[in-house]
Parts: C-alpha cells; structure tokens; sequence
C-alpha cells in the first residue's frame, strides 16, 4: 500500500472535533472582524473631512469651484470647500468629529447593557446574522452622504447612532460561542490570539478607507458595509453555537455543564470521578484561572453532579446577579479605562499623526495600523503570561503600570520623527491593548463560568455585556474629551490618558493582592 501524501497526513492527525473547533475559531475570528473593519473609515476620513488650509484659500473657494466646473467633465459633490465637507470645514472641526464619535460610542455602550440581555434568549446565530447585515446598512449609509451631497450634520450623527446600537450584536454573541467551544485553562492564550481579530479588523479598515479616502472618501464607508454585510450572510449559512449542535465531544468540560445555544439550551450530567481519576492531572483546558473570591485556592472544575434539567430548566441569570460574581465590578471598571484609552488612539490617532508628521490622510491611515500591530503582540503575550502565572488581575496591572510612561514617551518622541513614532506606535500599542483584549476576552469568559454560578453558563452573555458595556462608556468618553481637549494641545491629550491608565489600576489592586497574597500562602503551604 503506498503511503498517504504529507498534506494528507497532516489532515488526518487532527480529529474531526479538532478541526470544528479550529473552523470555529477561524470563522468567530473573521466575523468579528469584519465589526472592527466597520468602525475604522471614521478615523481615516476625519483627515478628509477637514483640511488644514490657509485663510488665502478659503477666500478662494468660489473661485476655484468655478474654474474645476470648467475643466472637469466629470460632476463632482458641490459644497467642496479646500477645507474639507462641510459642515466639518469649519473652525469648530474637532468638536464636530468628536460628537461623531461620541454619539457611536455612547449608543455602543447603551446597547451593549441590553444586547447581553437580549442575546441570551435568542439564537445566537440568528441575532449575530441580522446585527452584521443592519451594521453594513448603516455603515454604508454614512458613505452615501457623498454621492447624495448631504451635509447636514445630523444626519451623520444618527447615522453613527444607528450604527452604534446595532453592533452591540457581535461581541456578546462571538465570546459566548467561543466560549462553548473551549475551555479554561489555556483561555488566556487561545483567546489572545483570536482577540487579535480587534487589530486585525483595524488594519484592514484602515488600509481599505485609505484607499479611496482622497479620492472618493463614501467609498471608505460603502465598502466596509458590504463586507461585513456579507460576513452576516456567511454567518447565517455556517456557525455552529456549540459542540452538541453537531454531536462534538470536545465540550468546554468534563463535569457538568449547561451548553450555550441561545433559546435551545440542556445539561449534561457526568459521573462522579472516583479518587484515583481525581489524582490525575487535568487537561489544562479544564481549569480554572481566576482566583476563588471565598478562599485562595486555584479552582478547578467541580465534580458534583446536577440532575438534568431539561432544555430549558436553568433560567438566565438577572443584571443584578451578574454583577455579584466576584471580580465583575473591578474588571469592569477597569476596563472603562483602559478602553478610554484605546478608543481614543482607534479613532483620533490618525489626525494626530496628520498634524504632527504632517502626512495626507492616506499616510498617516496607513502609518496607525502599526498601533494595531503591536496590539496583536501585546494582546497575545498578556493571555501567555496569564495563563502561566494563573494570575489575570496582576498581568494586567502589570502591563498598565509600564503603558502610562509609555504613552509619556510617545508624545514626547513622536515629534524627533518618523522612525521614533514607528517604534513608539508598537510599543504603545502592545501595552495599551494587552490589558484591554485580556478583559475582554479570557477574564469575561472566565467570570461567566464562575463556580459561584454552580454550572449555570447562561450567564456567559450577561457577564460579557456588562463588562464591555461598562467599557464602552469609557471608549465613548475618550474620544469626546479628545475632541475637546486637543484644541489646547495634544500633549493635554496624552495627560488624558496616563491618567486614565492609572485609574485603570487602581480598580484592580484589590484583586492584584488578593492574587500576591494566594501565592504566597501556597508557596509557604509547599514548603510545609
């Protein structure tokens, strides 16, 4: 019998639940960040919508419109001023793009409270599939003031607003799938690598905006709201919600557990592992990171048996109890910061580059996406050092202690050139977005499988809404003060920030010596 090809080989060496699980993982990834590649065009466009220009130019703006009505066969929108679209092309720019973003980012935040909420007792599939196809509606109706010579303000604002609310659909209904379909002890890592979506979108959001920004800017918006229209479609054809859907053994836990399936949701009853079993080690996707909050123990998978309790016996958990989990409040706190502090740089980062490196709004588009770069880096190595310390709470702090001098540094180097901000870009981004993606991602995870919640796994959705939502207020605070305080100065700005990084902190020093404490006690417990 000849022998099987290499790439066939390496086919069949994984399982059939292997690769479900990795098909998920890929088609999560991509989905949510088609979300993210939404919300860029603003930040690119911004530099378009306002132009730096020169009180010669704006005295010749009548002019110069009828000599291009001369010499261009082609209409172009009217009311283009060399300062920009109006009504962005006045003096009042910064608050007029500032209110853009606040108003995405405030009903973001309103409706991610309500999403968790509602995502819970509807199909995930189906909830997801409608919020990506109404997010392309709105996304591309922002483009569609261009070719319609719209310049009213408001009609971009509710445009935003639309938007906002619509896609607080995707990341309570993206963590809960993924959540079903891996574990614990590895989460961190796993999931810093699949949270690199965020950045990965931010790239491609950026690169693709600035591709028509100087020459057709409602291409920026129209384009992004096909794909993520189409990554809808492409979720309603093929996302499986959880492993039973399909008959997969690779359930998130070998003891009890309720499976996540929106409406359709049934427990699994397993046997009580004999002393033997339990002595073994455990797969360390069966484990446990945040520390108990009655003792210090690691915990780990409980093995007491629930008795089945139908397809819908275990009822979603309350806002109020979702916020008794231990450790919910702190992180999310914490996150309203560090989250203030990332939405400032993804939507006012490139004007700033703009007006420090004076590049065209297509440079310096391209030249931000090295902040997302380095968030795929610091995003991955926050969920590595988790996960080998088993200490969340302190990995962060870590990082948010050395991003506050970090952003210092930034502002200071960026004006030496452009080789300086190439580097402080990454560095800065790694930091910054390392204790944001970490929340986000394997701590909510973490918190909605608490073992308070004696197995009831409902509260997934809630406890990832609650925390992204409280970030959302951050993130839609962040860059309405930007757009308020850069008038007096950039390096205001970055003040701004350091001190958000360091309220960051301090919401999390409680948890940060409970886990000092906790291995203390057990490294004094070994000796003994």
């Amino acid at each position: 019998m000849a022998q099987l090809p290499p790439g066939i080989r390496f086919i069949t060496s994984f399982s059939r639940d292997q690769w479900y699980r990795a098909f998920i993982f890929s088609l999560t990834f991509l989905l949510y960040a088609s979300f993210h590649l939404s919300r860029k065009p603003i930040s690119i466009v911004k530099g378009e919508l306002h132009k730096h220009c020169s009180a010669s130019h704006e005295v010749e703006v009548n002019s110069y419109k009828e000599y291009a009505a001369q010499i261009q066969p082609v209409k172009k929108p009217s009311n283009i001023s060399q300062c920009g679209w109006e009504p962005f092309d006045k003096n009042n720019y910064k608050q007029l793009l500032g209110a853009l973003d606040y108003s995405f980012l405030c009903a973001y935040a309103i409706g991610m409270y309500l999403s968790g909420i509602i995502g819970e007792r509807l199909p995930i599939r189906y909830y997801l599939t409608v919020g990506m196809l109404a997010s392309g509606l709105f996304t591309a109706m922002f483009g569609l003031g261009y070719f319609y010579n719209i310049h009213n303000l408001w009609f971009y604002i509710m445009a935003q607003i639309a938007n906002g609310l619509v896609q607080t659909t995707g990341w309570p209904s993206v963590v809960t799938c993924i959540g079903n379909w891996f574990g614990k002890g590895r989460r961190g890592l796993i999931m810093g690598i699949w949270n690199s979506h965020t950045s990965v979108g931010n790239i491609l959001g950026s690169l693709i905006a600035a591709y028509w920004v100087s020459t057709c800017w409602g291409l920026s918006f129209v384009m992004p709201g096909v794909i993520i229209a189409v990554m809808g479609i492409v979720c309603f054809l093929f996302l499986i919600e959880h492993p039973k859907d399909i008959s997969c053994s690779c359930t998130p836990s070998s003891s009890s557990k309720t499976f996540l399936n929106g409406t359709s949701r049934f427990r699994v009853q397993m046997p009580i592992l004999n002393a033997k079993e339990t002595n073994k080690p455990q797969d360390p996707e069966m484990q446990h990171l945040l520390i108990d909050s009655e003792n210090c123990s690691v915990s780990l998978n409980s093995n007491a048996v629930v008795t089945g309790e139908g397809r819908h016996g275990t009822s979603a958990i309350s806002f109020l109890g979702a916020l008794r989990i231990p450790g919910v409040i702190e992180f999310s706190l914490c996150l309203l910061f560090a989250k203030l502090v990332s939405y400032t740089f993804l939507f006012w980062l490139p004007l700033y580059i703009t007006n420090v490196e004076h590049l065209d709004a297509r440079r310096a588009g391209d030249l931000s996406t090295l902040f997302d770069v380095g968030g795929i880096f610091g995003g991955i190595l926050a969920g590595l050092i988790s996960d080998r310390l088993e200490k969340r709470a302190s990995t962060c702090g870590m990082m948010l202690l050395l991003a506050a001098p970090t952003l210092y540094m930034f502002s200071a180097v960026s004006k030496m050139g452009l080789e300086a901000t190439v580097v402080m870009l990454l560095i800065s981004g790694a930091l910054v977005n390392g204790p944001y993606a970490l929340i986000t991602t394997a701590v909510s995870a973490d918190l909605g499988t608490h073992k308070s919640l004696k197995g009831n796994a409902r509260a997934l959705s809630t406890v990832t809404a609650i925390i992204d939502g409280t970030g959302s207020v951050g993130a839609a605070l962040g860059p309405l003060l930007a757009g308020l305080i850069s008038p007096s100065g950039w390096n205001n700005v970055f003040y701004m920030l350091m001190v958000a990084d360091a309220c960051a902190l301090l919401f999390l020093l409680r948890l940060i010596q409970k886990e000092l404490r906790c291995y203390a006690d057990h490294t004094l417990f070994k000796e003994h």
